[in-house]
């Protein structure tokens, strides 16, 4: 056994491209002298995933309006910037989990709107359209948030039937869930592209839609509302650079392979877990679709798990605990349901597992047995 706090098997381990895989492209951008303002290597970027989007569904129907790919310079600015560009009027409503980063919040109120936090569905660990529609029979609100909790994907085609039904605008927070996500005719996603996510590039986001309207705001917007020399929207600096743009495609040309890696592994983790009695998985991985992080419910708070675990070198973190509106910045919203329950639950016995591509097949083992041994300990 180790102390607790130094661990040898880490919770999340960044696996980005190497220094002499980004040479050429460093030498293309010394040798353009551009470094920002929409440069030749971030439009490269945008086409090739405009070109190749890797959904798990992809649907290429010919009436499907083309795919638009905006990048940006975080997780974070997608969302803001959609939310901007939407134009909806101030202190508007926002439906959405009340499980998920604070980021999704932070983006709604930065432009003068209220959320609304929403419960989720028990397996998926989602607000469903089914949620939505039932919240507003009770309370109004004029954009929707659902988030793709861990990286399971979101059901695009019943929010685009939401959207088209209610008039309701939808931007799916699928920050985690590149690769895994496809995206709808009606609703725009947001990505982000944190070292950590599945297509990590350092920091920087994307916010995907079919919308060429809304993706021409949103571009303006990040480059702080100039057009044609004149400021004509309020905006910010949000755009991408070169070489991050780097980064991103030299990370693209190995996507086929880290997703190759990730699913292997995946396969080999869910037989790992499969024998830890105790445990609950989150719905919606069974089959090709990977987590971004590989959480676990628990029947009562895991506390005592994560020290058995920290001492034998386990690192472990609760995600998205406490949940958004037990957050002092965010407690005064309003709830869709004052309890709350499948969130509550969630969030009071949630634990985050070790996930990246540097697992070996013995850390695997080593976290279900620790974490056995665990369980039966706590149980006793």
């Amino acid at each position: 056994m180790v102390a607790f706090g130094m661990a040898q098997i880490k919770l999340l381990v960044p696996d980005l491209p190497s220094a002499d895989s980004l040479l050429p492209l460093m030498r293309r951008i010394d040798n353009a002298r551009y470094y920002t303002n929409f440069g030749p290597l971030v439009r490269e970027l945008e086409a090739a995933l405009c070109q190749n989007w890797p959904g798990t569904q992809s649907d290429s129907r010919a009436d499907l309006p083309a795919l638009q790919v905006v990048t940006l310079n975080s997780g974070t600015a997608p969302l803001e910037l959609c939310i901007a560009a939407l134009a909806l009027p101030r202190d508007s409503h926002v439906l959405m989990p009340a499980y998920t980063f604070p980021a999704t919040a932070s983006a709604v109120l930065r432009n003068g709107l209220c959320p609304i936090f929403g419960d989720l569905s028990p397996d998926h660990w989602q607000l469903t359209p089914a949620i939505a529609r039932e919240t507003a029979l009770k309370q109004a609100f004029r954009l929707v948030m659902p988030v793709a909790t861990f990286g399971c994907p979101l059901d695009v085609h019943a929010w685009d039937a939401f959207a088209q039904d209610t008039g309701i605008a939808v931007l799916m927070d699928a920050a985690g869930a590149f690769g895994s996500q496809d995206i709808g005719r009606l609703t725009h996603v947001s990505f982000s592209l944190h070292a950590t996510k599945p297509y990590g590039i350092g920091e920087g986001g994307l916010l995907v839609t079919r919308n060429a309207e809304l993706a021409h705001r949103v571009r303006h917007l990040s480059n702080f509302g100039f057009e044609n020399g004149l400021v004509t929207a309020v905006g910010t600096n949000a755009k991408l650079s070169e070489y991050a743009a780097a980064v991103g495609l030299a990370q693209w040309a190995r996507w086929p392979e880290l997703q190759a890696r990730r699913g292997r592994q995946w396969k080999h983790y869910c037989e790992h877990l499969a024998v830890v009695r105790g445990i609950r998985l989150q719905a919606g991985f069974e089959k090709t679709v990977i987590p971004t992080n590989v959480v676990i419910s628990l029947s009562k708070s895991p506390e005592a798990v994560m020290r058995l675990l920290g001492r034998a070198g386990i690192e472990t973190r609760r995600w998205y605990y406490p949940p958004l509106h037990r957050h002092p910045a965010f407690a005064k919203y309003s709830r869709a349901n004052e309890t709350l329950p499948v969130t509550q639950r969630l969030a009071s016995g949630n634990l985050g597992l070790p996930w990246h591509n540097f697992l070996s097949d013995s850390d695997l083992s080593c976290i279900s047995k620790v974490l056995e041994t665990s369980l039966e300990e706590t149980h006793r």
